[in-house]
């Protein structure tokens, strides 16, 4: 055994030398006979910290504690689980995250940076409440750190207290202007809540024009994609802009890792193509209504089709029907975006489709760090995911349809044309309600709109305030989705002189409890410019005409695809003032709506829309054709 003595004058020099491996090899040996040297732990502990051997400096520096109990190595401690901390947030391992930065703050309690990082962890892993209860201590501790109020706002939104949201979301911008990305969550929670009013900067559209402008000249503003979809006026290319931003400013360290990862891709000639499809909605969600029967009528004599799902296991029918409609069902929500990205790699699967892409809960990381040959953006999200600054798209393909996208150069990837963009459940409707059980007026004319509130507009709004007024026997029939958003369009209703019992708001209820229902209204008005997508499969699923107007962008494009498929073309508008004309004229002649409905309900059987089987056999028809595109280019050949 090397002598103690000698292993720390070895180490000393090896540290003069900038050679901190060797140093921290000798110290730790010296340590092994010595294990209460404090001297030997503070050097092992700083040489860890240096070598970002994070958990080893911790454990040399518990160690330490045990013997010294001042407040310096406590601060030691602290520095290396914040850095352990941090590191293991980037990895995805929020728990652990999480229990560093808890037993930091038992050295130092409330202090604010510590408490930020617990509340971020915290949301990560689901303690939504506890995360508030984290960032509101860290305020107390530091009231003037826009980031806290930022994230407090965004727990907020997701338990449901928006008005406490939207008050956070104007606390972060008043301390810090340039927050950008609270300004789009302050105007996309005005949205959901229908608050278009504010004087001065305050105004909703004000800062819509605000948003607009970050979008097209700041580059590492990052705001969300989804949110600025969703924004009136925005279009296509802003979308785009705002897309491109958000992965420079949030994937770069990603695609670097995956240049250090270096999955191999290997394309070749196969009799079957494993197909994965990644999303967070695999359970009682919008997405399963619109592709279990299309996952169940896959040919499997041609693929082998898994799912990769990071969403919740709700314990669902649905979710269960869902499990067994694939070859092979992988939960890898415990997965961090490198060990969910290795699995699918491990996997070899040829083609990932994403189907949640920029909305909640999206984790497209594991797509940056690119698993397999080829990527497809479909379904999730209603755009462009985007490219970075050196022109690289984030996925190779998305699927659309000539109505969805007529422009392919709203989009970075390359496009899939089907002959319709969205799957659809074939779904029986029975009768089983009385008008009066959901609150409608018996000889009432009813106009209806079952979107989530964030997609109706001012202007939108106005439109049907003016159909109320010329159709004095009308109701409109709405989706009662928070009570912010109640009181204010009623509110809205009272300035345009409808009185507050014309509007009537449905409250949620099961799925197929929500498809009968819609068999009372007359008249299904959409919202411009995000559409029903799933809600408008769910109306005509009912037999229920829905009137669109097709805007500039993709989302304001889905309805109209859905009706145009079904060559319902007389329901679809392309101005604002014929979409307008068009549900006066229909409110006003029973005969053409009866014969609209009765077009529908026919056509509902007989074309395609619902026919699962035929969408899958176009589905993959374009997965034979990129694969064959890949041999090609390869030189592989068929």
């Amino acid at each position: 055994m090397v002598d103690a003595k000698k292993l720390i004058q070895d180490a000393q020099t090896a540290q003069s030398q900038g050679n901190d491996a060797r140093a921290l090899d000798c110290f730790q040996q010296a340590l092994a006979q010595h294990p209460n040297e404090t001297s030997l732990l503070i050097a092992c502990g700083n040489l860890c910290m240096k070598l970002n051997s994070f958990d080893a400096a911790i454990t040399h520096f518990r160690s330490l504690l045990a013997l010294d109990h001042s407040q310096q190595i406590a601060n030691a401690l602290c520095f290396a689980l914040q850095a352990r901390g941090n590191q293991a947030a980037n990895e995805g391992r929020d728990s652990a995250s999480e229990a560093c930065f808890t037993e930091a703050l038992q050295y130092i309690p409330n202090h604010p940076i510590f408490l930020y990082n617990l509340g971020n962890a915290q949301r990560n892993v689901g303690k939504l409440e506890a995360a508030a209860a984290s960032f509101k201590q860290s305020i107390a501790a530091d009231p003037n750190d826009a980031d806290v109020y930022n994230n407090l706002g965004n727990v907020q939104r997701e338990l449901g207290q928006l008005d406490l949201a939207i008050a956070n979301y104007e606390k972060a911008i008043a301390l810090d202007s340039n927050m950008h990305h609270s300004l789009m969550h302050l105007v996309h929670q005005k949205q959901h809540i229908c608050d278009w009013r504010g004087e001065g900067e305050n105004n909703f559209n004000a800062q819509v024009l605000v948003m607009r402008e970050v979008a097209r000249s700041t580059p590492n503003a990052a705001i969300a994609p989804f949110a600025f979809l969703a924004m009136p006026s925005t279009t296509a290319t802003e979308q785009k802009l705002c897309a491109n931003h958000y992965i420079e400013q949030n994937y770069l360290p990603l695609v670097a890792l995956r240049n250090t990862l270096a999955f191999n891709h290997i394309i070749a000639a196969k009799s079957k193509l494993k197909i994965g499809y990644l999303s967070a909605d695999f359970r009682l969600h919008p997405l399963a209504f619109l592709i279990t029967e299309l996952i169940e009528n896959h040919d499997l004599t041609q693929f082998e089709i898994n799912a990769y799902s990071y969403g919740i296991d709700d314990k669902t029918d649905v979710r269960q029907r869902l499990v067994d409609a694939f070859d092979d069902f992988v939960d890898i929500r415990g997965l961090t975006d490198v060990e969910a990205a290795t699995r699918i790699h491990q996997d070899e699967i040829d083609i990932l489709v994403d189907l949640t892409g920029y909305t909640q809960s999206s984790r497209t990381g594991i797509a940056v760090l690119k698993p397999t040959p080829v990527q497809i953006n479909w379904l999730g999200f209603a755009g462009t995911m985007g490219e970075f600054s050196d022109g690289k798209p984030l996925f190779d393909y998305a699927l659309v349809d000539k109505v969805t996208v007529p422009d392919a150069d709203a989009f970075s990837e390359k496009l899939l044309y089907l002959p319709c963009y969205q799957p659809n459940n074939k779904r029986s409707v029975v009768k089983s309600s009385a008008k009066n059980d959901h609150d409608l007026p018996q000889d009432s004319f009813v106009f209806c709109c079952f979107n989530q509130t964030f997609k109706i507009t001012p202007n939108v709004f106005s439109i049907w305030m003016r159909l109320l007024k010329q159709i004095p026997n009308s109701v409109l029939w709405l989706l009662a989705c928070n009570p912010w958003a109640k009181a204010n369009l009623e509110k809205e209703a009272e300035l345009a002189g409808i009185e507050k019992g014309r509007l009537i708001f449905a409250e949620r209820t099961s799925s197929d409890a929500h498809l009968e229902r819609q068999q009372h209204a007359d008249l299904f008005l959409d919202t411009l410019p995000y559409n029903a997508h799933t809600t408008a499969s769910d109306a005509l699923s009912a037999g229920l005409p829905i009137l669109t107007c097709k805007g500039d962008t993709f989302s304001a494009r889905v309805a109209a695809s859905l009706l145009d498929h079904m060559g319902l073309t007389e329901l679809i508008s392309n101005t604002a003032s014929a979409y307008e004309e068009k549900a006066l004229h229909l409110a006003q002649n029973p005969a053409a709506l009866a014969k609209l409905k009765n077009d529908l309900n026919t056509k509902k059987e007989t074309t395609d829309l619902f026919n699962a089987k035929k969408f899958a056999q176009s589905l993959e028809s374009q997965y034979h054709t990129i694969w064959q595109t890949h041999l090609d280019e390869d030189g592989i050949g068929s």
